[in-house]
């Protein structure tokens, strides 16, 4: 994607030669050079090449060739690894499954596009909202695939109209359903894999989650654009991008804008959600020299969280987000958000900052006390935004809030409410609210 001039510029002036505490976590520990290169994984690089169309799949959009597309993969397997080349056209498919040494890469006007039918997406060991359990599988899945990697400036297409029309439906029908009562596919899912690299390629129209990335350490997506449409079919629950107990991750040059949150740190839900060994946490996550459109916040921690420490998000462009950032305080999780900086961030938003209870599906299992949830280190700065309401936070005796820094904040707000007692150790300094500062 071409970024835009005021992003390429930000980065140019808040970069670490400049700046030396861009070098640093919030926690004050050094951010490795792994983060500092964003370098291209090249074509050549990938092993044998494999495209679909010089092994019987035919460019039709209306003809499904799963099993002819999986036994591509199967055969590349077999031989030692290689890539696998979607050529230009439109190819149909339901569920694929990457092996170890394959990889997927889609050329300039190549599209995947997923099935429709849930019966092609089979139901299998996974994990979703912060709990492992049997389900669909997405259209294309990486499980224990180290160095896997997608690129090309194709797309995959979720072609999700018909799961999201099913699912308003059925929230026609009943107003508290769950997100897992319409059975609805993931674009993307990479389990229990190393060294990934996401680069160039469009994720669009997921029929739920756009990318979710569980149990992995060491993910760069780099220039993706992810989008699903707000209008005039909501597409629910399109998550861009999921990090689920993941280490080391870098998000630079994308553009995201989906009917849900554009980046949520997941882990984990329950009363005794810490003690359970699927789950964890987010560490050295770094967003970075990108561009948000619609989606609910542009950054969310929770609702299926534990512990997400050393989190930065830098140099970006938003716009129509509901929130900035979103702390989602879960009264029946054990939850810890700490050492998150969000900087030099300039555009639109509803809410600059939402910290409250979040209560839908709320369930203490017959837990007799409430687990206490905290947030810790909160730094925001080097912000210019219009939004409607500036400081939407409301806790309640369950959770802790503490040193959070606001500074060098410029807002334009029709709600320019602000309450530090909810805070404590609140530091402000060059915070100016509709010209009015509150320093």
């Amino acid at each position: 994607m071409k970024k835009s001039i005021w992003i390429i510029l930000l980065s140019l002036i808040f970069s670490p030669a400049i700046c030396q505490q861009q070098d640093f976590w919030p926690d004050g520990t050094v951010i490795s050079d792994w983060f500092k290169d964003d370098s291209k994984i090249e074509l050549s690089d990938l092993g044998r090449p494999y495209v679909i169309t010089e092994h019987g799949v035919k460019n039709d959009p209306d003809l499904l060739q799963t099993h002819q597309i999986q036994a591509i993969i199967d055969k590349a397997s077999g031989n030692g690894g290689g890539v696998i080349i979607i050529p230009e056209g439109t190819y149909l498919s339901g569920a694929l499954f990457f092996k170890p040494k394959t990889h997927l890469h889609l050329m300039e006007g190549a599209v995947l596009k997923g099935s429709n039918e849930i019966a092609n997406y089979p139901k299998i060991p996974s994990r979703m909202e912060g709990q492992n359990l049997d389900y669909f599988a997405a259209l294309v899945n990486a499980y224990e695939v180290d160095g896997f990697t997608i690129s090309g400036t194709g797309t995959i297409d979720g072609n999700g109209l018909k799961f999201w029309e099913a699912f308003w439906q059925r929230r026609k029908e009943d107003p508290n359903c769950t997100n897992l009562e319409v059975s609805r596919p993931r674009l993307v899912f990479i389990w229990r894999s190393n060294n990934v690299q996401l680069q160039d390629v469009s994720l669009i129209n997921a029929g739920f989650w756009s990318s979710h990335y569980f149990q992995c350490e060491n993910v760069k997506i780099l220039d993706l654009t992810i989008t699903s449409p707000s209008s005039p079919v909501k597409a629910p629950s399109t998550d861009a991008i999921d990090l689920d107990v993941v280490k080391n991750v870098l998000i630079k040059g994308c553009y995201l804008s989906v009917n849900d949150d554009a980046i949520a740190l997941k882990g984990g839900k329950g009363p005794w959600a810490d003690e359970d060994p699927n789950n964890g946490e987010n560490t050295h996550i770094l967003i970075e020299d990108s561009e948000f459109g619609f989606c609910h916040s542009a950054l969310t921690c929770g609702s299926e969280a534990i512990h997400n420490k050393n989190v930065i998000m830098r140099n970006i462009q938003i716009q129509d987000a509901h929130r900035l950032l979103w702390l989602k305080m879960r009264p029946d999780t054990p939850q810890n958000y700490e050492y998150i900086t969000v900087e030099n961030i300039r555009g639109q938003a509803h809410s600059f900052i939402y910290v409250k209870p979040w209560t839908q599906f709320f369930d203490l299992q017959g837990r007799k006390d409430v687990p206490l949830s905290y947030s810790d280190h909160i730094t925001m700065k080097n912000i210019d935004l219009e939004c409607d309401i500036f400081f939407d936070v409301a806790i309640t005796e369950h959770d802790r809030l503490s040193n959070f820094d606001f500074e060098n904040i410029m807002v334009k707000t029709e709600k320019a409410n602000f309450n530090k007692d909810l805070v404590k150790g609140f530091e402000v300094k060059n915070v100016v609210v509709n010209g009015k500062s509150l320093d």
